[in-house]
């Protein structure tokens, strides 16, 4: 425990970047707040901010394939993360959107307007700005690659496609939705497809990454590879 306590106050003091990427339902998000946690970094969700701008667009009754009229929302739109008891609340303009950003709707359409080159260049300066003095754990699908290139550590996860299907659907019954495994695995198809060949920012392995498949492993698993190797990190940089 005291080595533990020794490696966590150094990297308080070291503020690392640590940047995790991976498609849909591999378990980066999850992932990324607890190590955040155990670090006690800051975690910064990009998809919740994509969610919450694809939130705006829909209520504004916007064209998500409008490239022109969805870059004025983005300039015009106040995206805030903050934490209550450990928990990350997303306040689109002032309002608590923490859950109306997970419905099938922003889920099926988030895709459509991250793809977009200005809008991806807007929200990476959000970002940048959010993550810019370090002791952060950001997660997205090109962290690693475009936000913070130079991340002292990055993780892509990855995971077979019928296992993030099954986490999907479960995490979205919690929230109150019902929806079938096949469709959950089309969808997550398609996205990975618009993801990986977008024009500016497209999802990636970084070629300094190191990749993680979480198909057969908990979440414990998944975090405690994470920490041992911002660890590995910490301590080469104090000797």
């Amino acid at each position: 425990m005291k080595k533990e306590m020794s490696w966590l106050f150094e990297g308080f003091m070291r503020k690392l970047i640590i940047a995790i990427d991976g498609p849909a339902g591999s378990g980066k998000s999850t992932t990324a707040k607890l190590v955040a946690q155990k670090l006690g970094y800051l975690y910064i969700d990009t998809g919740a901010m994509y969610r919450a701008l694809t939130l705006k667009v829909i209520e504004l009754g916007i064209d998500p394939g409008d490239e022109e009229e969805v870059i004025k929302v983005t300039r015009d739109t106040k995206i805030e993360l903050l934490y209550e008891n450990g928990d990350l609340r997303v306040l689109l303009d002032g309002r608590d959107v923490t859950e109306k950003i997970r419905s099938p709707e922003v889920t099926s359409l988030v895709s459509v307007v991250s793809a977009h080159p200005k809008v991806r260049d807007e929200m990476v300066k959000k970002q940048r700005e959010l993550g810019k003095n370090g002791g952060v754990v950001m997660d997205g699908r090109d962290i690693g690659t475009v936000v913070f290139p130079d991340a002292d550590l990055k993780i892509f996860m990855s995971a077979d496609v019928k296992e993030r299907a099954k986490r999907r659907q479960k995490e979205m019954k919690e929230q109150g939705f019902d929806v079938d495994i096949d469709e959950i695995i089309n969808e997550i198809e398609e996205r990975d497809r618009l993801d990986s060949t977008r024009e500016v920012g497209p999802l990636k392995k970084a070629d300094d990454a190191f990749e993680i498949d979480t198909t057969n492993l908990t979440i414990d698993e998944q975090v405690e590879i994470v920490l041992r190797k911002a660890y590995e990190l910490i301590n080469q940089n104090s000797n």
